[in-house]
Parts: C-alpha cells; sequence; structure tokens
C-alpha cells in the first residue's frame, strides 16, 4: 500500500472513530432523542470523512447495543430507552450545562440579527472560490432526496456564507447554529413546516442571495438574506 493510500486509510478510520464516539455522545445526552432519525449513511460519510463501508460498521455496532433501529427505506432511528441503557456517570458527563442550551426559537432570533451582518463582508472579501462553493450547495440541496439531505445543504450554504466573509468570528457563530440545527427538536420543526412548496421558496431565495452576492450587491443580497430568514421563522413558528 503507498503512503498516500496508509495515509488516507488512517483518516479515514480515525473519522469512524470520531463518528461512532459523536453518536455515542448524542445519543447519551438525549440530543438524539428517542425515535429522531439520523442523516442519511452518504452524510455521515461525508460530514466524518470515513467510508461508506465504516459508516456501516459503525452504525452496525450501534444497533447491536439496541441504541438504534433500522428500517429499509425509511432509515435509521434512535431507539425508545437507548439512553438509559448508558451507566449514569456517563450521561451525566455527556450531558451539556443548562445554559447551553438554545432553542430553535432563540437560534432564529440570533440569526435574524447576525447572519444580515455577513453580506457587507463577503460583497467585500469573497473570492471566485466562494461563490463556486455556494453554487455547489445550492446545487446539491436542489438535488437532495431528502428533508434530512436538503437540510445539510442547506446548513452548509450558510456555513459557506460564513467562510466568504473571510472573518473566524462569523464561521464560529455559525458552527454554534449548526450544532442548534443538529438537535431532534429543529429537525421536527423543520420536517414538519418543509412542504414541497416552502421547499421551492427555499431554493429561490439561496439563489436570489447568491446572485446578489456575486454582483457585489450589499444592499440586495442583505435584503433577500433578511427576507429569507423571516420567511424559515414565520414556516416554524408561525
Amino acid at each position: 500500500m503507498s503512503d498516500v493510500d496508509s495515509r488516507g486509510s488512517t483518516v479515514r478510520a480515525a473519522g469512524a472513530k470520531t463518528l461512532a464516539a459523536y453518536l455515542r455522545e448524542e445519543i447519551a445526552s438525549g440530543r438524539l432523542s428517542e425515535g429522531a432519525k439520523l442523516p442519511a449513511e452518504r452524510l455521515l460519510s461525508e460530514q466524518f470523512g470515513a467510508s461508506r463501508g465504516a459508516v456501516r460498521r459503525v452504525l452496525q455496532d450501534l444497533k447491536e447495543r439496541g441504541l438504534i433501529t433500522q428500517s429499509v427505506g425509511s432509515g435509521t432511528f434512535v431507539r425508545p430507552g437507548a439512553a438509559s441503557t448508558f451507566p449514569a456517570r456517563i450521561r451525566e458527563r455527556a450531558e451539556p450545562p443548562p445554559e447551553d442550551q438554545t432553542s430553535p426559537a432563540e437560534l432564529m432570533e440570533a440569526r435574524l440579527l447576525i447572519e444580515p451582518l455577513m453580506p457587507r463582508l463577503i460583497t467585500r472579501n469573497a473570492t471566485g472560490a466562494d461563490f463556486a462553493k455556494m453554487i455547489e450547495c445550492i446545487e446539491r440541496s436542489e438535488a437532495a432526496q431528502t428533508i434530512e439531505e436538503f437540510e445539510h445543504w442547506d446548513g452548509q450554504l450558510h456555513r459557506v456564507f460564513a467562510l466568504a466573509t473571510h472573518n473566524s468570528f462569523f464561521l464560529k457563530i455559525l458552527e454554534l447554529t449548526n450544532r442548534v440545527r443538529e438537535q431532534g427538536e429543529w429537525g421536527r420543526l423543520k420536517a414538519r413546516s418543509l412542504t414541497p412548496e416552502r421547499r421551492k421558496e427555499y431554493e429561490a431565495q439561496h439563489r436570489e442571495i447568491v446572485e446578489a452576492l456575486r454582483d457585489r450587491d450589499t444592499d440586495a443580497a442583505v435584503k433577500a438574506l433578511t427576507e429569507h430568514l423571516i420567511g424559515i421563522q414565520h414556516n416554524l413558528f408561525g
């Protein structure tokens, strides 16, 4: 095996270990609650840098431990009572402090205050590579076959917006945002509110935002992004 292959295998193995540890901790803490649906294997593979085979082995191990259930055509879900299978000391260690808990409603309030600040930096600092990543996220989200896949690429697009500011503060904020989006409550709200019509609306808004950013039209980008976030907030909470 070449050095390149060896390094690649090492990275994939590390990714599988990280995925296994992440899922165990999320289930033990209750952040992945009973009945919560896990992302598709392909998304887990991309997010953690693990091969599809490694992801399947991690999920099979969790299944054998009684932590998840799998149904062909439906997906992978956290099994009822899964958290209680962990010793109390592990559940307590995994449980985040109360001040670290952010509700979806609080998240949207914060996003409406913070994200509309980003276009001013994006129109000044973004590169061609940044815009190419935005287009890739849009195309992948539009091609998504499931809500989970669409939500993943939606989140990645907003992360690319943060990266395109070339300001580390915004990237840290969006990392916190995605932590909340990974919680079960956000997923349930999004699944309930994301009708095919609303998804088409979000996709059109994404393209409008990116088009304004590529034109270096700050005011238009701020307006489009703000309207997009207000629409999400209304659809989620009424």
